[in-house]
């Protein structure tokens, strides 16, 4: 999988004067770098979670044909033998689950072409499935003649920074108000320190290897 942020979640002004409000700077000096710090923090909340805190834009690069489920599913065994029964069912291109979460709608779906041009699929050429949890399924049915696609779509927990549960918004405010306090010494590097891991952990999502 690799994933493209194609337009970045907002933070808005309220956002930087929470931080400064809280690290008790009064001045405009240090906005931009400031600013850098909360962009960061969020980053590094949506890397921990395993999932986007604040809605933004985003592609994924998928292989086509799309995830053949060569492990049957455990209620599938009890339905067919194998492997006889499995020999053709793996051959069939199922759904490839998109890394990203919570996925909130599909933009588009692309082929990727061998020289890096893209070439638009039409709804019918493509299956959508989304599910509870945050998580979308692609099918792609019959890609002729193409190896790569790329899923184009909106992903995000909340969809504007007042929105987001209290606790990773807390988290993501004290992460920057952490760097930027200790931006001269070694302590900069532990991300996150304890008390933000502890807010941010009843969200994470675990992922198998």
């Amino acid at each position: 999988m690799m994933q493209v942020i194609v337009t970045k979640a907002v933070l808005p002004p309220s956002a930087l004067a929470e931080l400064k409000d809280w690290l008790g700077i009064t001045t405009t000096v240090d906005d931009t770098g400031l600013s850098a710090l909360l962009a960061t923090a969020l980053d590094v909340c949506a890397d921990f979670i395993g999932m986007m805190p604040l809605a933004c834009t985003a592609e994924e690069n998928i292989p086509l044909p799309t995830d053949r489920r060569p492990i049957p599913g455990p209620m599938e065994w009890q339905t067919r033998t194998y492997p006889a029964d499995w020999r053709l069912a793996m051959r069939r291109p199922g759904f490839y689950t998109l890394d990203t979460r919570p996925v909130t709608g599909v933009v588009s779906v692309q082929g990727l072409l061998p020289d890096g041009t893209r070439t638009n699929m039409t709804p019918d050429e493509y299956e959508i499935r989304l599910d509870a949890d945050g998580s979308c399924a692609i099918r792609v049915n019959n890609p002729v003649e193409l190896n790569r696609g790329v899923v184009q779509f909106t992903a995000g927990m909340a969809s504007d920074w007042t929105t987001l549960p209290e606790p990773l918004r807390h988290g993501v405010m004290r992460l920057a108000a952490y760097q930027y306090r200790n931006r001269d010494t070694g302590l900069a590097d532990a991300l996150p320190p304890a008390t933000v891991s502890a807010l941010w952990r009843p969200w994470r999502r675990l992922r198998l290897a």
